[in-house]
């Protein structure tokens, strides 16, 4: 080849190579492009769920305490040595049953000599009755005198007055040695026993020998913000108002019952008013001491439109969702929400049964945004986390 010609061909060459890489780099910048641009009109995935219409509880809730139905410490009114323990600790008792016996021979011993007085007095009594008897018609003709007659009838009232007091004095006595068995006065539970056989008990003790508690029926007494005082008066006003026991968290319903007392009084200190609720408790599954979570049943929204609450977001103007229309965009919608119970919200304006909202995956969304709608079984996803 002409060595004058070597320069030009080798800038030819060059620049065939410039071109070559410049459209190789201008059609992989248009595919990127391409792509890219897909990518931004790809729907967003997102998990639904419809609208729908149902009756919906309204709850005040509250925290609350279990209290026994009723509680009696057994104490002992005479003095004396136990001589008899006739039940188990945590022994369920009946009203009459047989808990202590205390040495009864003092009060036997005691109850005998009031009825030999009295048996003494009866006699003396009758006998004064009869020479009050005979006195009376020989006053009449004088065989006795007048002042005889009034010492034999008043020795006959005295006597009857001290036969009163024997009488009393062998009731006393009685009641005494009745006092040596002390029974329980209730149906309930018993506890831990204070005392053992042996030891030396008095009326005048300020500690209890044992204490029994009612635990069916059973009362949970719970308090309520006093912002919520009207709406528990009117349902209480229009019947019964079902009361729920769950455990704390709310995890489980431990029992159901009635509410039983509005206190007459609103607690200042703490705007809140005391409730009470009783619950037949035949499970033994409430406990005295035991605290709770406690809900009133106030109110039934009447065929409202709910949706998962998850589905209601917060803005500036108040809570919105997003509602996914027949085209698959999304259109974002201001709500009222009425109530929100656990995972449901109802909704009293903004939204009509049968409407798709959109439950989970909001974070992607915008007004018109273009939606892919996830099956049931990808909830827990990723989009699940929106």
């Amino acid at each position: 080849m002409n060595r004058r010609l070597w320069p030009i061909v080798t800038l030819c060459a060059c620049v065939a190579v410039a071109w070559a890489g410049w459209a190789l780099h201008s059609a992989s910048h248009g595919e990127a492009a391409a792509q890219s641009h897909s990518v931004s009109e790809a729907a967003a995935p997102v998990t639904a769920a419809a609208a729908t219409a149902r009756d919906m509880p309204v709850y005040v809730r509250g925290l609350g305490s279990v209290q026994a139905y009723n509680s009696v410490t057994v104490k002992s009114r005479v003095d004396g040595a136990i001589v008899k323990v006739d039940f188990t600790e945590g022994q369920e008792v009946k009203a009459g049953d047989l808990l202590f016996e205390i040495d009864p021979r003092p009060y036997q011993a005691a109850l005998a000599q009031a009825q030999a007085n009295l048996a003494r007095d009866e006699a003396q009594l009758a006998n004064a009755q009869r020479n009050a008897n005979r006195d009376k018609p020989l006053v009449g003709k004088e065989f006795i005198s007048r002042q005889q007659f009034d010492a034999d009838s008043t020795n006959a009232d005295a006597l009857s007055a001290t036969v009163a007091a024997d009488k009393a004095a062998v009731e006393a006595a009685q009641v005494n040695l009745d006092y040596t068995q002390l029974r329980s006065p209730i149906d309930g539970r018993t506890g831990a026993r204070q005392v053992d056989i042996g030891n030396l008990v008095h009326a005048s003790d300020n500690t209890g020998l044992l204490t029994i508690t009612q635990l069916k029926p059973i009362f949970v007494s719970f308090t309520a913000p006093q912002t919520e005082f009207d709406a528990i008066r009117q349902a209480q006003v229009r019947g019964p108002v079902p009361a729920e026991a769950w455990t704390q968290g709310e995890q489980r319903e431990i029992a159901a019952g009635k509410l039983t007392l509005i206190d007459n009084q609103i607690d200042q200190a703490t705007g809140t008013v005391r409730l009470k609720a009783e619950f037949a408790n035949a499970d033994e599954a409430l406990w005295p001491g035991e605290f709770v979570d406690m809900r009133l049943q106030v109110n039934t929204l009447k065929n409202v439109v709910t949706v998962p609450a998850r589905s209601i977001q917060a803005g500036p103007n108040g809570s919105y969702l997003f509602v996914i229309k027949p085209d698959n965009t999304v259109e974002q919608r201001t709500v009222t929400v009425a109530e929100t119970e656990h995972d449901v919200a109802a909704i009293s304006k903004g939204l009509s049964a049968g409407e798709q909202v959109v439950v989970d995956g909001q974070y992607r969304l915008q007004q018109g945004t273009k939606v892919s709608i996830l099956p049931p079984q990808s909830q827990s996803g990723p989009a699940a986390n929106g």
